[in-house]
């Protein structure tokens, strides 16, 4: 078992990073949110969970212990596979994992590709007593809000068209909510038809 990989950033992108120890490169995917901590001019230590396949050997990595220990609970869900555990982590931070879970947000777990009505209650009923008692989690009666990339990334888009904030705040908002599984290209063409 891998525990962790430390060395210089050979190549990273967005899902994977390639790090370089002692001239062997070691392919390690990773979430949005590690991905937006890593510094490639400086050497990186990424946690590591190694999954071995049938037909492959796959590490994933994360910058802090936590996310790997909430990675690990959410591939023990049926339905939820390491990808799916990836995007998860990559649409929240690990703190607004545990939030979403502890507060039975099934709303907000089903906004994640992958994730439908089901799977989403099935990973509340197997981790929230888990994630009560482990982690320093209370559960709220307020909702967590998830900021999504694709939100994100439809504002900016719109703002550099010259449409205003507010107003494309709103739309978005509201496509996001009708179709939570839609794609970036999409949202942006249905929200220019709604102005």
């Amino acid at each position: 078992m891998i525990s962790f990989v430390k060395g210089k950033v050979f190549d990273v992108t967005p899902t994977y990073v390639v790090i370089d120890n002692h001239n062997i490169g070691y392919h390690i995917a990773i979430s949005l949110n590690t991905y937006s901590k890593i510094n490639a001019d400086e050497e990186l230590l990424l946690y590591t969970l190694q999954i071995i396949r049938d037909d492959a050997h796959l590490l994933y990595g994360f910058f802090d212990p936590l996310e790997r220990e909430i990675f690990k609970l959410l591939i023990s869900v049926s339905g939820i596979g390491p990808n799916t555990a990836l995007l998860i982590l990559s649409a929240m931070t690990s703190k607004e994992v545990q939030q979403v879970i502890a507060n039975e947000d099934v709303v907000a777990l089903k906004t994640i590709k992958g994730i439908g009505a089901k799977t989403a209650q099935r990973a509340i009923i197997e981790l929230k007593d888990k994630i009560l008692k482990t982690y320093d989690v209370s559960a709220d009666t307020e909702k967590t809000t998830i900021v999504s990339p694709i939100k994100d990334e439809a504002l900016s888009a719109l703002e550099a068209l010259g449409f205003p904030k507010k107003r494309s705040e709103k739309i978005v908002e509201q496509i996001l909510k009708e179709n939570p599984e839609i794609s970036l290209e999409k949202t942006i063409k249905e929200a220019l038809k709604r102005f």
